[in-house]
């Protein structure tokens, strides 16, 4: 693994902090624990993308503006014995989705499958961690998200449905579960405002302008998503020719699952503007599938028939000038083991983000960079 030059924190120090500053600004202690565990659990991954890169504009900003409620009410909208749909009165929806697979993988112990689905939510970190939650019940997690528009139809350049994860996790006989975890965009805003940090330029074909041109100026098009003067391209690419459009059906898919299986919002309606040009939260919505492999083969059986198959993928032939080829989970695998002693590496902007949260809410702390 490359060497990073950056300094790094231990996970204890970070999640300490986090979970006191959510506390501070109104988040009841155990749903702060959960919050800060799943900003955390993107980090031991490697994915830079949804850890405490977003801790403060996504999470603590929303907060102070008031179009994130730092106490997440859930109510039950309706429920059966096998599905149920949840409302997170733009709560912490890392929250929401952590009371949803709960109530996903209870179901599945007893009836085989479940599904539950969340309306009136907000960003829920990493969408492997809800997956996770199943692989760890010896179960298979399916889930998706929409979110505010930022992705164009193909042949498009309006920007009009989320990144909009699909994920899956998949246990295996092995150490860790087969787990896919991507946005249905070619790349996500969150990559993008990494990007930003690091000074690094977006490759063309990833980010599409109102004139069809494709973008590489990353700064100016953070500021274009905003004021609608670009679109993330699907994956594949902009256009047909790579099959961009495959990217925009599946898009297209987790949103109207996301929305319309627990009657939430969808596309324009995910802004964070009123008509007025006021703030006001994004009402996302989330879906967690779960599936008891128990009650099909029996979860030993499948365990070792999906680690057969990542194993004959891994020894596969190799294309010349490598040495390895990966499977979903391998990756972030090798960045756990990496970090697990280390910590998280932050940037400096990262850094000065953490020290003013710190400052704002007086939290007694000093952290290890800045010695």
């Amino acid at each position: 693994m490359e060497q990073d030059t950056r300094p790094f924190v231990s996970f204890d120090i970070i999640v300490d902090f986090m979970k006191q500053a959510f506390v501070k600004l109104g988040v009841p202690e155990k749903d702060a624990e959960i919050c800060a565990d799943v900003l955390i659990e993107s980090d031991k991954r490697g994915i830079e993308s949804h850890g405490v890169n977003r801790f403060k504009p996504i999470y603590v900003d929303r907060i102070n503006k008031g179009i994130l409620n730092p106490v997440t009410k859930i109510d039950v909208i309706r429920e059966f014995p096998t599905t149920a749909v949840l409302d997170a009165n733009d709560g912490m929806g890392m929250v929401a989705s952590h009371k949803a697979m709960e109530m996903a993988i209870e179901k599945a112990k007893k009836y085989g499958t479940a599904c539950v689905a969340v309306r009136n939510s907000s960003h829920y970190g990493i969408a492997g961690y809800w997956v996770s939650m199943a692989t760890n019940a010896g179960m298979i997690g399916i889930t998706g998200t929409n979110a505010r528009p930022s992705i164009a139809p193909t042949f498009g350049v309006e920007n009009m449905m989320g990144t909009n994860p699909l994920t899956v996790g998949i246990p295996t006989d092995e150490k860790y579960p087969f787990l896919l975890d991507c946005a249905t965009s070619i790349i996500q805003r969150g990559k993008l405002e990494y990007y930003d940090r690091i000074g690094k330029k977006t490759p063309a074909g990833m980010v599409i302008g109102r004139d069809g041109s494709a973008l590489t100026d990353t700064h100016y098009i953070l500021e274009a998503l905003t004021t609608k003067e670009a679109a993330l391209a699907p994956l594949g690419g902009i256009g047909e020719e790579m099959a961009g459009y495959k990217g925009y059906g599946y898009a297209a898919i987790i949103e109207i699952l996301s929305a319309a299986l627990a009657g939430g919002r969808f596309m324009k309606d995910l802004t964070c503007y009123n008509e007025d040009g006021s703030l006001r939260p994004y009402h996302l919505g989330h879906f967690f599938i779960v599936i008891n492999p128990e009650m099909m083969i029996g979860e030993k059986e499948c365990r070792h028939i999906a680690g057969e198959i990542v194993r004959g993928l891994r020894n596969s032939q190799k294309a010349p000038g490598h040495d390895r080829i990966y499977v979903a989970g391998d990756k972030e695998w090798d960045a756990y083991e990496y970090r697990k002693d280390k910590g998280v590496p932050m940037a400096e902007a990262v850094q000065k983000e953490f020290i003013q949260v710190r400052d704002d809410l007086n939290i007694p702390v000093k952290f290890p960079f800045e010695n």
